[in-house]
């Protein structure tokens, strides 16, 4: 069945201008910014000698996959079994760790299947009874299943929360002879959102001293990680610069939605990345002075991080407010707004707006290139 985008924008794909007839809301990307961003990242890995796992829950495309690892990423990550699935089918990335424990009978018999048709597959774990299902379910395989070991930063929300734990799981781990051990994933989400760079590094540099003393009791045990791996978007530069981890988990990178946009990523205020994620609207009404209802609301914006920001169509002083399902207001006093203006706004968070879409909208300036398919939207099983 064609998606409603290729049955609507097909035909303006290459036609100067385009992005502007675009039937709204829709999700679009800056193509040169997303370029610029996913080799900004790649060198900055290079450079220092750390490897890249970018996650792809961000942008759950196989497209955007398949350009990180073409720029050196050495895979990719999951946070779901059926974002790997649906990245899988479509080959070229054969590498893919999950990020997430994989635990009932259903999902570890997917997990199985799934491991023949990739070089590389891994998944996390925190509890010895699921190292146990994960054994009995490996033992058809040929070849290993890779499991690392999942750390608690202190969110409570995955991950064992102490290094006597994590002793224990890798002593499991390693008297399973269908399961290997290679590490560690250590993912602190709670600090990738602070805004100012010195106190975002002081909490890195306190949680990466924890994990340092889990590794070294681990290297004792005879248990030495050669994984490492975590970080994001918000910590990459000071995780690189700590240098405990041998890979990065950076996913909001190739679109810098607001959240990232507020914080300062490096110490100095400038940053290497540029927005690249859009939803492009249309003004419906005008019948207030000062106020624009545009056909962009709950259906088309994540809520969890606030209003978007307005990046064109609309004054500076212009603020976006919330209207209902289908619709949002930009107020702006003394504004005169026209019914058929285009408007362009910035994703709060771009993770759960990009799963709100089948399609992505590819231009060039102002002209759409291509449409490329939200490849695993909706994948959350």
């Amino acid at each position: 069945m064609m998606r409603d985008d290729v049955r609507l924008h097909a035909a303006l794909i290459g036609q100067q201008g385009s992005r502007a007839r675009l039937n709204t809301p829709a999700l679009v990307i800056d193509l040169d910014a997303l370029e610029h961003n996913i080799a900004a990242m790649a060198a900055f890995a290079a450079a220092r000698g750390i490897g890249l796992r970018p996650h792809a829950k961000t942008h759950k495309s196989h497209q955007i996959a398949r350009m990180q690892i073409e720029a050196g990423a050495i895979g990719i990550c999951c946070a779901k079994l059926g974002e790997a699935e649906a990245i899988t089918e479509l080959g070229g990335v054969d590498s893919i760790l999950i990020t997430s424990p994989v635990v009932t009978a259903q999902a570890i018999a997917r997990l199985v299947a799934l491991h023949p048709a990739l070089r590389e597959l891994r998944v996390v774990v925190d509890h010895a009874l699921n190292v146990a299902a994960l054994e009995t379910a490996a033992a058809g395989l040929s070849r290993p299943l890779g499991v690392l070991i999942d750390i608690d930063p202190g969110i409570r929300r995955t991950g064992v929360t102490s290094a006597a734990a994590a002793l224990e799981l890798a002593a499991e781990i390693q008297a399973s002879p269908h399961l290997r051990l290679d590490g560690v994933q250590f993912y602190c989400g709670v600090q990738q959102h602070i805004a100012g760079y010195e106190e975002r590094r002081a909490g890195i540099v306190e949680r990466t001293r924890y994990l340092s003393d889990i590794i070294e009791q681990l290297m004792a045990a005879g248990a030495a990680p050669r994984i490492i791996t975590g970080g994001g978007t918000g910590t990459h530069h000071i995780d690189a610069q700590l240098g405990l981890f041998t890979d990065l988990q950076v996913g909001s990178y190739v679109f810098m939605d607001r959240q990232y946009l507020d914080c300062d990523l490096t110490g100095s205020g400038i940053s290497s990345y540029r927005t690249s994620l859009f939803v492009d609207a249309h003004i419906v009404s005008a019948n207030t002075p000062g106020m624009a209802t545009i056909d962009a609301g709950f259906k088309a914006l994540s809520t969890d991080a606030g209003a978007p920001s307005i990046v064109s169509g609309a004054p500076e002083n212009s603020v976006y407010h919330f209207m209902g399902d289908e619709h949002g207001a930009v107020v702006s006093r003394g504004a005169e707004f026209v019914p058929g203006a285009s408007v362009t706004l910035g994703a709060p968070h771009c993770d759960p707006t990009v799963n709100l879409y089948d399609s992505y909208h590819v231009v060039r300036g102002d002209t759409l290139i291509d449409i490329w398919p939200v490849t695993a939207r909706g994948r959350s099983r």
